[in-house]
């Protein structure tokens, strides 16, 4: 799980990972960013960032894109299928770290599951 390359653009895209175990809307990436970077240069390091397992994507429940660091994963496999939750109240969205396990349906070759819940989070539900 290396990154080749680390530009100043994957730098600083990666930094905005570390902090949290948060999920980031692409669209604020690019909000964010717009001083720095295009939205090209964006999308381009994201989508290398998923190739190299250091991140993964989901679609929430509204069709936008997020995306969360990865755990255990490589450019060949990523192995941390997980629920993702989103809080009705504050908006954030977090990786669940609880197992799911994917069935094996025959006939069918089953290359990425999403499960994305949303609810209350613990420091919303008072």
């Amino acid at each position: 799980m290396g990154i080749t390359r680390k530009t100043k653009a994957v730098k600083k895209i990666l930094s905005l990972f570390e902090p949290s175990v948060s999920a980031v809307l692409a669209v604020d990436l690019i909000t964010q960013l717009k001083e720095e970077m295009n939205k090209t240069t964006i999308y381009r390091v994201l989508d290398r960032l998923e190739s190299e397992g250091i991140i993964h994507s989901f679609i929430s429940n509204d069709g936008l894109k997020w995306y969360a660091k990865c755990n255990n994963c490589s450019s060949k496999e990523h192995n941390d299928i997980h629920p993702h939750f989103q809080c009705t109240v504050c908006k954030e969205v977090t990786c669940l770290s609880v197992e799911v396990k994917i069935p094996l349906v025959k006939n069918y070759s089953i290359e990425n599951a999403s499960v994305f819940l949303v609810g209350k989070c613990s420091k919303c539900s008072d």
